[in-house]
């Protein structure tokens, strides 16, 4: 964008920023060095002790700062963005502010600039306070973007306070370490910090178990849908791992009864090891109403389908379809009605 190119720095074994490949990339680009753009706390769901000297070393170069504060829920109330280094913060609204998050929006949530950057922030023709008048021009078609969802985050904050604020994100985080402490003797957790924590996320590597029973991270992610659980983001940003990021929003007996139908998926990959995945409940999961009526070929039984280990039968939720063919979704459009026959049409 904008004529620039983008040059990729490394990341540690640890899922960390390698300071020396930036170093090294900053000083082959040290003339042409724009800007770097980090995330913070790390997708990979860890405090960055470096980040500060990320900034240094990009700044020294004459580059700026871009931190995406898409973890803010980790962040509010512990620590101050500004006090980083960064040039510019983007502050999400979603999951922090209520906003929902997926399908690619909505996507609003202010940006921060220091001092020397605001005369270059966006304003619009129709309202002379949304922008400086030394600025780009408009950037969106709404002088203030998708401001008809604002109120809710707005409400959120007023209700909660500022005190309430900082409460959250401490349950974020609390929240995030005590799935991964519970889970880590099933599923490795595959990123900690020096202490052995992680902030608001923790990444489940299902690479080696995948390896070791056939299981996939697919089928992980499918059978928890006959637990009555929507996945956790899968293969981002790692491919073959499951991102828990539980937020503020769930209490204990939530975050204990997706911790167990973890542990009882574990125990079922083994026994899909042992007897077979192909005809595995979890290779043929999730399971509707419809395919235990009719007739059953399975060498599992309808109970374990239906209904397997802490499922309560009074709020059983029963998935309308089975499981689609993702990836040739994704490279074949499929009309939802026919296309006209004529291009005038």
């Amino acid at each position: 964008m904008a004529g620039l190119t983008v040059v990729v720095v490394k990341s540690t074994s640890e899922g960390e920023v390698d300071l020396e490949d930036l170093r090294s990339k900053v000083d082959k680009h040290r003339d042409e060095l724009a800007a770097i753009m980090i995330t913070y706390p790390s997708t990979h769901g860890v405090y960055e002790g470096t980040i500060t000297e990320l900034c240094q070393l990009v700044h020294d170069a004459g580059g700026q700062v871009y931190l995406d504060g898409a973890n803010l829920n980790a962040l509010m109330g512990i620590a101050k963005p500004g006090e980083f280094g960064s040039d510019v913060s983007h502050l999400n609204l979603h999951k922090t502010f209520t906003i929902p998050h997926g399908g690619g929006g909505p996507g609003v949530g202010p940006i921060g600039v220091r001092s020397h950057l605001a005369p270059y922030l966006p304003n619009h023709p129709v309202a002379d306070g949304a922008g400086p008048g030394t600025g780009v021009g408009p950037i969106s078609a709404a002088p203030y973007g998708s401001a008809s969802i604002l109120p809710i985050s707005w409400a959120y904050i007023r209700l909660v306070g500022g005190a309430g604020l900082t409460r959250s994100s401490q349950v974020a985080v609390l929240n995030a370490n005590y799935v991964a402490a519970r889970l880590h003797e099933h599923f490795p957790v595959l990123y900690t910090g020096a202490a052995g924590l992680v902030a608001h996320e923790c990444i489940l590597d299902l690479r080696s178990l995948t390896k070791e029973t056939g299981v996939t991270v697919d089928d992980v992610a499918k059978r928890l849908i006959d637990y009555g659980f929507h996945a956790p983001t899968m293969s981002f940003p790692v491919s073959g791992t499951l991102m828990v990021e539980p937020t503020e929003s769930e209490d204990q007996d939530e975050l204990d009864r997706f911790v167990e139908a973890m542990i009882a998926i574990r125990r079922e990959m083994d026994d899909a090891a042992r007897d077979g995945v192909e005809d595995s409940v979890l290779r043929n999961a999730p399971h509707t109403a419809l395919s235990l009526a009719g007739e059953w070929p399975h060498a599992y039984d309808r109970m374990s389908a239906a209904y397997p280990p802490g499922v309560d039968p009074g709020r059983k939720y029963w998935p309308p379809v089975r499981r689609i063919d993702g990836v040739y979704g994704d490279r074949n459009l499929v009309a939802s009605r026919p296309l006209p026959a004529h291009p005038e049409d």
